[in-house]
C-alpha cells in the first residue's frame, strides 16, 4: 500500500480560550505533548504533568518560551500514585484558579504473549492505563462536581475492540477505559460534566519510531486506510473538539481516531 502524505498542520481557532486544562503523560513528542501544544494555541491555560521530570521541565519550559509563562505550569506526576494525583489536582487549582478540562493520557503498553506473562508484567499494565485514569477521573469529578461543570478526555486503543498477540495486558486496560469513560459519564452527567475518550490505532512520533522495528511498521501501517501512521496532533485535533463546545451533546463516547473502528 502506498502511504498518503500527512496533511498540513491546521492552525488554532480559539476554541479553548479561556478554559484551563490539566494533560497528563505530556512531557514528551507524543500524544500528550501534542494535546498540551494544541490546547495552548487554542488559547487554553494548561498544566502539563509525567512521571518523567526531567523532561517535565524541558517541555514546560520550551513551552512557556513560546506561549508565555502564564499559559503553561508542570506538576511531577505518577499516576499509580495517588497522593501525587491528588497534589497533580490542587496544583491545576492553586495555578490557575479552576479546572475545566483533563485529558488522561497517561498508559503503559508492552508486547508480550499470554502464556508467558508474569504477573508483574499484567499489573503494571493495569495500573498505569486503567487504575491511573480511574485515579485521575475520580479526581477530576471531584473537583468538577463542585464548580458546576467541565470536560474529561480519555485516552483508550482500538485494541480495545480488536485482538492483537501480544496485548492482552493493554488491550484489557484500554477497553476498560472504554467502560469507565461511559459509566462516568452517565455518573458526571447530573454534575454538568462530560467525559468521552478517544481511540487511535497508530500515532506515532520520532523516538517511538526509532525503537519499533521497521517489519512491525511497516505491517502496522499496512491496516491504516491511508497506508501511514497518524501524527500525534492529528490525534490532539480531535481531543480539542471533544474538549471543546462543538461537543457539547456528546458524552459516553468512545470516538475511533482510525478507519479500524469494528
Amino acid at each position: 500500500m502506498t502511504g498518503v502524505e500527512s496533511p498540513a498542520y491546521v492552525p488554532g481557532h480559539g476554541l479553548l480560550r479561556g478554559r484551563t486544562a490539566v494533560v497528563t503523560a505530556a512531557a514528551g513528542a507524543g500524544i500528550g505533548g501534542a494535546v498540551a501544544r494544541r490546547f495552548l494555541e487554542e488559547g487554553a491555560r494548561v498544566l502539563i504533568s509525567d512521571a518523567h521530570t526531567r523532561r517535565l521541565k524541558a517541555h514546560e519550559s520550551a513551552l512557556a518560551e513560546e506561549f508565555g509563562p502564564a499559559s503553561v505550569a508542570a506538576q511531577p506526576c505518577d499516576v499509580t500514585d495517588e497522593d501525587q494525583v491528588r497534589a497533580l489536582f490542587d496544583a491545576a487549582v492553586t495555578a490557575h484558579g479552576r479546572l475545566d478540562v483533563v485529558v488522561n493520557n497517561a498508559g503503559l503498553g508492552g508486547t508480550a504473549s499470554l502464556a508467558d506473562m508474569t504477573d508483574d508484567q499484567w499489573t503494571r499494565v493495569l495500573d498505569v492505563t486503567l487504575n491511573g485514569t480511574f485515579r485521575c477521573t475520580r479526581a477530576a469529578l471531584r473537583r468538577m462536581r463542585d464548580s458546576g461543570g467541565g470536560v474529561i478526555v480519555n485516552n483508550a486503543s482500538v485494541v480495545g475492540w480488536r485482538a492483537q498477540a501480544g496485548q492482552a495486558h493493554y488491550a484489557a486496560a484500554k477497553a476498560g477505559v472504554m467502560a469507565l469513560t461511559r459509566c462516568a459519564a452517565i455518573e458526571a452527567a447530573a454534575y454538568g460534566v462530560r467525559v468521552n475518550a478517544v481511540s487511535p490505532s497508530l500515532a506515532m512520533h520520532p523516538h517511538l519510531v526509532k525503537v519499533t522495528s521497521a517489519e512491525l511498521l511497516e505491517e502496522l501501517t499496512g491496516r491504516e486506510a491511508f497506508g501511514r501512521y497518524a501524527e500525534p496532533w492529528e490525534v490532539a485535533n480531535v481531543i480539542v473538539f471533544l474538549a471543546s463546545g462543538y461537543s457539547s451533546y456528546m458524552t459516553g463516547e468512545v470516538v475511533s481516531v482510525s478507519g479500524q473502528h469494528p
